[in-house]
């Protein structure tokens, strides 16, 4: 239902995960090599909790505590299966992490990109947008790197996803709701540790920046949920409080279409993508600098952008006529 915080204007049903769930799982059935592996038990066993965590959550709205303690236990599950972030390639002259970081780590990252993810489906297209390019890019890049049974997961999750978005893209008949983003923000969140492991694992790495090359293809939603936590926090708020100041937000409340917004905003993540690429050979705290640096230029320019509108509404039909003249 609309409410004050919402975008959207009329009811809308909000469980297209499911659909997004079905697409993936019924891809995999007839193409992934199934087994009792303990990795692969987990992941599919977590998928499962999460599905219904969405439901529930769709249905009932549950506290942001209750889900973070299951999420919290399914990221421990993972990281115990042995999908864990264990070195940090050498950025800021980091490799081989301690055990209990590693969990540590591994707990957070998982956690948090499920929830960025989740706290970024704001508007229509947009989480669907940013996930289906992060998973072509991870299914791309995990079947260079040797792993394509993963990799079909990437790719089975970016095909139902791109189905989804044919409904979700501005005006949404269907939203993906908790049950869609959650699962999205999971999935990215757990290939990213196994593109890292693959990676560091090969004769000859595919990505020589690895840990920077996975981290751009989550920065815009963990760099937005980190901007708008901290901003709430220093107002004194909860950082848990629903307003209006993510990135979406920055443009919509200017005036931008959720159509325009999610596509500017997908621009930017290809952009990212393509940047950390070209810069490749640099040291990894150069492009993570530069990666920072760039975002916070987004974020100035999508807070201005108001500015130059308002200022061009301005314009009166007769200073229209005498600037003509």
């Amino acid at each position: 239902m609309p409410n004050s915080r919402k975008e959207h204007l009329t009811p809308s049903p909000s469980m297209g995960g499911i659909a997004i769930v079905a697409g993936m799982i019924g891809a995999l059935f007839m193409w992934f090599p199934f087994n009792n592996e303990m990795a692969q038990v987990c992941f599919f066993f977590s998928i499962t909790v999460l599905f219904g965590l969405g439901i529930m959550d769709d249905l009932k709205d549950l506290s942001a505590r209750y889900k973070f303690i299951i999420q919290a236990g399914l990221a421990a599950m993972i990281a115990l299966s042995g999908i864990r972030i264990n070195s940090f390639d050498g950025l800021f002259g980091i490799n081989e992490l301690p055990l209990s970081a590693q969990y540590t780590l591994t707990l957070l990252a998982i956690v948090g990109i499920t929830n960025a993810f989740n706290l970024i489906d704001g508007i229509d297209g947009l989480a669907g947008g940013l996930g289906f390019m992060s998973l072509i890019i991870l299914g791309i890049f995990l079947t260079t790197c040797g792993d394509v049974n993963t990799a079909l997961i990437a790719f089975a999750l970016a095909g139902a996803i791109m189905a989804f978005l044919y409904f979700n893209f501005n005006p949404a008949r269907i939203f993906m709701g908790d049950t869609g983003s959650l699962i999205l923000g999971f999935v990215i969140a757990v290939l990213c540790i196994r593109l890292l492991q693959v990676n560091a694992s090969i004769a000859n790495p595919v990505l020589p920046n690895a840990s920077v090359f996975v981290f751009s293809i989550v920065l815009i939603p963990v760099f937005d949920t980190i901007r708008v936590f901290t901003l709430r926090i220093w107002k004194g708020g909860s950082p848990f409080m629903a307003d209006k100041t993510h990135i979406h937000h920055l443009l919509t409340n200017a005036g931008i279409s959720h159509s325009v917004a999610a596509r500017l905003i997908c621009c930017v993540h290809g952009f990212i993508l393509l940047e950390t690429w070209w810069l490749k050979e640099l040291r990894q705290e150069f492009i993570l600098a530069a990666l920072v640096g760039f975002m916070f230029l987004v974020i100035i320019v999508f807070k201005n952008i108001g500015l130059l509108i308002r200022k061009k509404n301005t314009i009166t039909p007769a200073s229209a006529i005498e600037i003509e003249n």
